[in-house]
């Protein structure tokens, strides 16, 4: 006797109205999204639930998601805190600026690699900077990515790290050019001969507005 194979069971499609009222939820819904990294954030929900989304993956672990298979609030409330600048993408993690509480997204490779700092904070050539050591006032002539402790300073033989006033300074950390007196000196301007240039570890200086 032929026979005919019951007909695969399937959900039906959630409605518009179910749809915007997941989003409105994820948007207003008190939650805490902790990234992870590798894509993944934990997700605490206001009846004290923590679910863990993989938003590359698009998945999460709570109820919604798992037997409904729909784009969960908590996806959502992840897409949303990333849009508007308050989490960071997949493959970045916020840290802390070293001279404020900004936090500062990174990628997840450079999160150990020296100071992090804000876009109020970050200094250039022809910023305006502070010595915490002095309080001296400089002009900043040259960021390097070079290490305090890799950088000898010709007139001592001594590497920056190890000069006197910089040994409470982590070594690790670039060093920045800067020159006395303060003197206007232009983004990649050239630095007039008279003018000698001091190297100092970047976590010595801060900066100051002009």
């Amino acid at each position: 006797m032929k026979t005919t194979a019951s007909p695969k069971a399937t959900l039906p499609a959630p409605s518009t109205d179910t749809l915007e009222r997941r989003s409105r939820r994820a948007r207003t819904e008190p939650m805490s999204v902790l990234p992870l990294g590798d894509g993944l954030y934990e997700v605490e929900s206001a009846s004290d639930h923590t679910y863990l989304v993989d938003l590359t993956g698009g998945r999460c672990t709570c109820p919604d998601h798992i037997f409904r298979g729909v784009r969960c609030k908590h996806i959502r409330r992840v897409a949303i805190e990333i849009t508007d600048g308050r989490t960071p993408p997949p493959g970045e993690l916020a840290v802390q600026c070293h001279d404020c509480e900004t936090a500062v997204f990174v990628d997840e490779d450079d999160v150990d690699s020296g100071p992090v700092y804000c876009d109020d904070h970050a200094i250039w050539p022809g910023d305006t900077v502070v010595d915490r050591e002095t309080g001296d006032r400089l002009t900043v002539v040259d960021v390097s990515d070079r290490r305090a402790d890799a950088v000898r300073i010709e007139r001592t033989g001594r590497t920056v790290a190890e000069y006197g006033t910089n040994e409470t300074y982590d070594p690790d950390v670039p060093v920045v050019g800067a020159i006395y007196p303060h003197a206007s000196v232009k983004a990649n301007g050239v630095v007039p001969s008279s003018l000698q240039v001091y190297v100092f570890p970047r976590t010595r200086l801060e900066k100051r507005s002009q």
